[in-house]
This record gives structure tokens, sequence and C-alpha cells, in this order.
């Protein structure tokens, strides 16, 4: 285990390393691309992550390679190494992948150029044996190289493009891998100390999986939100390859016919772990396939309806939403690997708890909205014309207009309520059917509107839609 940590360490520490002069180099030179309408940023943000992670990996694998036999005196990687091709063809097909990913954060390159490029990295692992051999489905074999090197391809392509279409909240990405690849680790740890071989311990999926989580480690720092450096498409690309070649090599591996019925659940583990370490991309990905194609359009184009947005439209702050996926995925990956350790009922209660308790948090801004417009459309109005309420009552015809508009801010709504309390007095009380009421003089108190989660902050503002100079602004005021 204390080799995999030092590898981990060591992809740690260089891509910390490199990634701060990549921000240091990309804000000296203004290496950061244009902000386009998608985008979440509001600031220009180099996107060379992507490099710095891939040198922490290809020298945490170099090092495991050359160094630690010097060091240990024993060649534990020695089975890692013994197909010198598998190393070299994930070491190509990564150096593929952030070419491509570097040319296309500096110059935006179309779709069917990438996926060409992620097809030749694919092709390149499938070709020297990081492939799809069996599938532990019944012990179902898959009949040909060809069919393994098809679906092998399609796999890791599929995995590619899932992660990197997450990528649009800081820390997203790095955050769920970490998370993700720390419950994969595990699992391929366990699976392969059960053979009882000293030797055993150290195979090329658990290697792979410690120097991504070490590249992801030191990475995150500088992609915290608010973000001073992005992984780009470089780096998002290469942990879906780094991920599904992980995933690849373990699945492949495994001879279902060698296990007995009594361990049948851990059979499909395999499958299993790598799609729940996988839900959220893959979900987002899923969606937004049958979103575009649905619409007419290409599956690669690119829009702003993702996961992270409609969380951000729907009120969360920047770091809540992050968190959200962090729980989605936390949940799923580690309600799967309990299978191993723990009563299939028992793991059943967990999942069910999770989930629901995730659920709740991802909706929970949507009743404190909604109790906001219940207390704005039931307040006088004629004590809060000048207090500019149109954008938080839709079923008023002025806040019909406004909503096209970006969202109120969180200081904006703060400011508002106050000139509303400061015209009317305590905010009014909340009708039991949710349904309008016909204005009155007299309000109860209720409850806070400032409760309000913070809108979408994914749209640059334009000046018109600046934060007031005093919530008392009139209407006409605040639309001139």
């Amino acid at each position: 285990m204390r080799y995999y940590l030092l590898a981990a360490a060591i992809s740690a520490v260089v891509s910390f390393a490199l990634s701060l002069l990549a921000w240091r180099l990309g804000t000296k030179y203004r290496l950061a691309p244009k902000i386009r309408e998608r985008d979440v940023h509001t600031n220009p943000t180099p996107r060379l992550g992507g490099v710095a992670m891939f040198a922490g990996i290809v020298i945490a694998l170099l090092s495991a390679w050359l160094i630690f036999p010097l060091i240990s005196g024993v060649d534990y990687f020695r089975l890692v190494f013994a197909e010198p091709g598998h190393i070299l063809a994930i070491l190509g097909a990564a150096l593929i992948i952030v070419v491509i990913g570097v040319i296309d954060d500096l110059f935006d390159l179309d779709w069917m150029t990438k996926l060409a490029g992620q097809i030749i990295a694919a092709g390149l692992l499938a070709w020297q044996g990081v492939q799809l051999v069996s599938l532990p489905i019944g012990g179902i074999t898959i009949g040909s190289s060809y069919m393994s090197l098809i679906l092998t391809v399609f796999a890791v392509v599929l995995v590619m493009n899932a992660v990197n279409f997450i990528d649009g909240l800081d820390g997203l990405v790095a955050g769920v891998t970490i998370i993700a690849n720390g419950v994969f680790f595990i699992y391929s740890f366990i699976l392969s100390s059960s053979s009882g071989s000293e030797f055993e311990y150290f195979n090329l999926a658990a290697l792979i999986t410690a120097v991504l989580i070490g590249a992801c480690v030191g990475f995150l720092p500088l992609n915290w939100h608010p973000a001073r450096l992005f992984m780009g498409d470089a780096g998002a690309l290469l942990t879906g390859l780094l991920m599904a070649t992980s995933a690849v090599s373990v699945t492949g591996a495994i001879n279902p016919g060698a296990t007995d019925k009594s361990t049948l659940l851990p059979v499909f583990i395999p499958i299993l772990l790598p799609l729940a370490i996988l839900i959220v991309p893959l979900l987002d990905f899923s969606l937004a396939v049958l979103r575009r194609v649905s619409a007419g359009k290409s599956p690669f184009s690119a829009d702003r309806k993702h996961l992270h947005h409609r969380l951000l439209d729907m009120g969360h702050s920047h770091f809540h939403a992050v968190l959200i996926f962090y729980g989605w995925t936390a949940v799923v990956s580690v309600g799967c690997l309990l299978f191993f350790f723990l009563p299939p009922h028992l793991v059943v209660v967990f999942l069910v708890a999770g989930l629901v308790v995730c659920a709740a948090l991802t909706l929970a801004p949507l009743s404190r909205r909604k109790r906001v417009e219940i207390a704005v459309q039931n307040a006088p109005r004629e004590s809060i014309a000048n207090v500019g309420v149109d954008r938080y009552d839709p079923l008023d015809q002025a806040g019909r207009r406004a909503s096209s508009a970006p969202k109120p801010s969180r200081e904006e709504e703060r400011q508002t309520v106050t000139a509303l309390r400061s015209a009317t007095g305590p905010a009014p009380s909340l009708p039991e059917s949710g349904a309008r009421s016909e204005p009155s003089p007299r309000s109860e108190p209720g409850s806070r509107p400032e409760s309000v989660s913070r809108p979408a902050e994914s749209v640059s503002r334009p000046e018109s839609a600046s934060r007031p100079e005093s919530a008392s602004r009139t209407e006409s005021e605040r639309h001139a």
C-alpha cells in the first residue's frame, strides 16, 4: 500500500508545482480563452491544468517503473510492467488526448476532429491489449478480437466524453474523480489481495487509479472556487481516459467462471462499480445527447443545459452545486462497494437514505424560492410599488417580462426584501394553500425571504442588471 501512496504523492506534488507554473505563465502571457456564453465563470481563466496533471501522472508511472525497485530492493510492480506495451500504449493515448485537448482549449476545434482524436487514442489502447476480454455476466466471453476492440473503443470514448461534459464548475471534475477513484482503488486492491500473492497486490488498475487521484489532489487547490486554473478539455478527457482504462483492465481481467455462486454479487461489481462511480457524468451525457438529438442538433454541440447549469438555475450557489455532485457520487459509489462488506439489506437501506438526503438537498432551493414568491404575491401592492418585486412574482405580467433578464443576486434580493419591510413592516405570512390572495392592509410575520439561495451566476450580467444603488429605486429607474 505504501508504494501506491508514494506514487500518488509524486503525482500530486508534480501536478501541484506545474499547475502553479501553468497558472503564472497563463496569466502572464494571457493564454486564457474568451468567455463563452455557456461558461459559468466571469473572468478569463487559463486552461492548462491538464498539462500539469499529465506530467504528474507520467512522472509517477515512470518512478514506479524505474525508481521504486531501487528504493525497495524488490520490484513489486514487476507484474504491472511485465508487458511494457500496455504502459506505453496508455502513455501514448494520454499524450494524444492532451495534445488534442490543449489545441481545443486554445483554438476551439470542431467536434469531429476531437472525436477522431479520441477514437485514435482508444484504438491505441485496444490494439496494445488493454481491452475487454470477458464480461462477468454469466461467464460471457466476448466473441472475437474485433468485437473486443470495438467495445473497448466505444467504452473509452463514452467515458471520456461523459467526464468532459460535467467539467463546468470549479473543482467539480477533480473532486468527483477523487471520490470515485478512491472507491475504485479500494475495490481493485481488495480484488487483487484475494489472490494471496504479495505481487498480485500491485496491478495496473490500482496503479493508474492511484496516480490519477494524486494528480487531481495536486490540481484541486488551484481549481477550487474561485478557480485560478482550469484543467480544460486536456485534463477532463485525460481523466476520463484513465478512469476508463482502469475499469477496462479490471473488468477484462476477471474470469467469471472461476467464481462460485456464494460470491455471485461481487462478480457483478466490475460492471456495477464503473457505472456507479460514473453515474453523474453518464447521466449528464445521456440527457445531453437526447436533448440535442431531439432538437435536430449534433450530440456534441454545446449548450447551457447541463446538470450543473440546472443546479445553478434552481438557486444553488456554485459551492453548493459542487457539493451536491460530490454527494451523489459518494452515495452511489460507496453503496455499490459496501456489497463487499455488508448484508444486501443494509446496503439498500444506506442507498435509499443517502439518495433521499441528496434529493432533498438538490430540491431545497425550489421550496425556498417559492416561499419568497408567495410572500411577495400576498404583500399589499400599493405599499410596495416602488420596491421592484416584479422579478420575484412570476404570476405578475411584469414578472414574466423580467424573467427573461438575468436573475437577481442574493444581495439584490436582500435589498429588495429590506425595502419591502420598510414599506410594509414585517414580511407577510404564507397562506396554507399557497394560492394568491387579495391584497390586504395588514399582514402577519412570516418566513424570512432572505433565506432564498443565490440564483444562477453562470451568465455575465449586463450593466442594466447589475446591483442597484439602493433598494428603493423605481421601476422606471431600474429599467432605464
